[in-house]
């Protein structure tokens, strides 16, 4: 069996629903609950797994935010100095 993640157009719903009750045997529709409440979920999913998955392999560096608030405050003094002319 294979899932699938199928997007109908509001006025076919009804055509599609009395498709799914006549082969009722071959197709099981269930609400996926994270779709509902985030349409790309998945998507997201997947993305934060590669980013931790960097994270533990070496590949990406997880900063604290006390050491990224230091560096954006550095950054925004050298800018000041820069354009201060």
């Amino acid at each position: 069996m294979q899932t699938m993640a199928v997007q109908i157009k509001d006025n076919y719903v009804q055509n599609f629903m009395s498709y799914v009750n006549n082969h009722s045997e071959n197709i099981t529709i269930t609400k996926d609950k994270n779709l509902e409440y985030d349409p790309y979920f998945y998507e997201r999913q997947k993305e934060l797994q590669e980013i931790r998955n960097n994270i533990k392999n070496g590949n990406s560096q997880l900063t604290s935010f006390e050491d990224f608030e230091h560096k954006t405050n550095q950054f925004e003094k050298e800018l000041e100095l820069k354009y201060a002319n």
